[in-house]
């Protein structure tokens, strides 16, 4: 997370010069600062995921959908990209954070060597971490 954060300033930096550069003034130049960090605060928070569930409900309710179910974290950038991917579909998916439950966490180590690499799909009777979207999709009954 502390590299992301680096890149994070780094991009800002970079959007920063670009826009005094182009647009010459300090006003434009603080608007597409704003719109930036705004866009920077919806990519790295929940924003764009339905409500996390405990890990017993949410393996329930996706089992009750037959849809898969999705372990990720807050700030991760893979998991995103699962989620822009899944567009409308990936609502229907049921998606648990790790970061607001234990035992989430514990089941996403317990398949990935100790580690809690995200996301981790299960779907049916087999799991794969950071799948690809195209085979997230075909899980969907």
């Amino acid at each position: 997370m502390r590299n992301a954060k680096q890149w994070g300033i780094a991009a800002l930096a970079a959007v920063a010069g670009f826009a005094l550069v182009n647009f010459g003034n300090i006003a434009s130049s603080i608007v597409v600062m704003v719109l930036v960090v705004a866009f920077f605060l919806v990519l790295t928070t929940p924003v764009l995921y339905p409500r996390s569930l405990s890990d017993n409900a949410s393996r329930v309710l996706a089992a009750e959908k037959s849809v898969p179910l999705v372990y990720w974290r807050p700030g991760c950038i893979f998991c995103l990209r699962l989620r822009v991917a899944l567009l409308l579909r990936g609502k229907k998916a049921v998606w648990t954070s790790i970061r607001q439950d234990s035992a989430a966490a514990a089941r996403v180590r317990s398949v990935n060597d100790g580690n809690e690499t995200v996301p981790t799909v299960f779907a049916a009777s087999e799991h794969r971490t950071n799948p690809d979207p195209s085979w997230v999709l075909t899980q969907f009954v």
